[in-house]
């Protein structure tokens, strides 16, 4: 998997050859699969079908194909070369969500080569157009929805944690909901002229004022039923006594006060900051800055593109845009980004759109669980918050409960180098994945 090059850049990737490359993996297996092309060449999804017990809605696994872009240079191996080294796996790709993928893939393939019978359809769908791009699962749903009807799914999501040594697993978490997506582009304005005569107002200059002190601003800590859940599971789990103290005391608080200062321990004493910080609040990071045309042009505009992942529960899009206007200043005019076609009514109704969180009482979420226990037996599991999205949203709005797993214990390092250079999985973490994986789907064999 991670020697096809999937890069999606915007307008999707080119999935087709490692489609196919599965396809013929699930047809020697003698599961049905068919490509489903999308308008964009090359661009395809796949749909395999392992036929079970029809009386039961059937459980889907979703794993997408493309990947983001690469910074060739920064890398320090082929970043689709799926070189092995020092024990750990290096390609694009490998936790998010190759990795996963080949977890899902190899465990279900291990019980077709023993004969299983399932009592439900099994459907894995390898969907392309996740990373960016107009035909992804919202496409498909729209246009083959009874390729992809199912009564669960499994996706990406939950992290493996580790101890402090990095290795022994800490914490195994299965996602139940996603943040809400959106993105704010702040722009400045002012006289374009001759570079040979710098102004003090010059877009650029107040462009970077208002992005210094939006990086120096977190939005408030907001515990919501759902990260309270993963935070009390996190003081159980670790063996860091202080840091367990700093999270009840958080969860404890009452007031925000006493609930930001306890936040900054958990914070900081955390060997997952950035992933702890994240469940905490709605965030938002600087992603594309543009401005100017010729390098003797001061330009008349800097825009900045912020992507910003709310908090379910927590404020809503409007009240965190207007957090930002006050701590941006004057200087900047701050608006969400517009699609193409999107009047004002419906950037108002993409942002209204919930973010479910899917019940812990179900088939597929109970088999999670139970494999988890028998896997990792020394670690708490619990249900957590995704602090990204997932193409989750076509079941999840139709009522279907949509759960995500990374299949494999990870170091913080590790997890840093999600969407980042020398990403990177450990291969003995991938095998017990695959076995975690394996276990799930026997809860579903008859």
């Amino acid at each position: 998997m991670l020697s096809y090059d999937t890069q999606n850049f915007g307008e999707g990737g080119n999935t087709r050859p490692h489609a196919e490359m599965l396809k013929a993996k699930w047809d020697a297996a003698g599961v049905s699969s068919k490509i489903i092309p999308t308008p964009q060449p090359d661009n395809v999804h796949l749909v395999a079908r392992i036929e079970g017990d029809a009386s039961n809605d059937p459980l889907l696994l979703l794993g997408h194909s493309d990947v983001v872009p690469v910074e060739r240079e920064q890398w320090s191996v082929d970043p689709f070369g799926g070189v092995v080294k020092g024990g750990m796996v290096y390609g694009r790709g490998a936790l998010d969500m190759k990795g996963a993928n080949a977890a899902f893939i190899s465990a279900l393939l291990r019980h077709v080569s023993e004969g299983a019978k399932f009592d439900r359809d099994i459907i894995v769908l390898t969907d392309a157009d996740e990373e960016a791009g107009s035909y992804g699962s919202a496409w498909l749903a729209q246009n083959h929805w009874d390729e992809i009807d199912a009564g669960m799914v499994l996706t990406e999501g939950g992290w493996f944690l580790a101890q402090e040594d990095g290795r022994t697993p800490m914490m195994i978490t299965v996602t139940r909901q996603d943040k809400q997506y959106f993105n704010i582009d702040v722009t400045a304005e002012a006289t374009a002229t001759h570079s040979s005569k710098p102004i003090p107002d010059a877009a650029v200059v107040k462009l970077s004022r208002a992005l210094a002190r939006l990086g120096e601003w977190s939005a408030p800590v907001r515990i919501t039923p759902v990260t309270r859940r993963y935070f009390e599971a996190l003081a159980r789990a670790t063996e860091d006594e202080r840091w367990a103290r700093a999270i009840r005391q958080m969860l404890g608080a009452r007031n925000a006060a006493v609930r930001e200062r306890a936040a900054k321990v958990v914070v900081s004493r955390s060997d997952y900051p950035w992933l702890h910080s994240a469940l905490l609040r709605t965030t938002h990071s600087f992603v594309i800055a543009e401005a100017g045309y010729k390098e003797n042009v001061i330009p008349s505009t800097a825009t900045a593109r912020l992507n910003c992942r709310g908090l379910p529960g927590g404020q809503t899009p409007q009240q965190f845009m207007a957090q930002l206007r006050r701590v941006a200043g004057d200087d900047v005019t701050l608006e969400f980004q517009r699609y193409e076609g999107e009047s004002d009514e419906d950037v108002e109704a993409r942002l209204a759109q919930p973010k479910i969180a899917s019940s812990v009482d179900s088939p597929l979420y109970r088999a999670i669980a139970a494999s988890a226990r028998a896997t990792y037996p020394e670690a708490v599991f619990a249900p957590a918050l995704f602090e990204a999205g997932t193409s989750l949203g076509p079941w999840v709005e139709r009522g279907v409960p949509g759960y995500g797993v990374y299949p494999y214990v990870l170091d913080g390092p590790s997890l840093v180098t999600m969407h980042g250079n020398d990403e990177r999985i450990g291969v003995q973490a991938l095998r017990q994945g695959t076995e975690f994986m394996y276990g799930v789907f026997d809860r579903f064999r008859r």
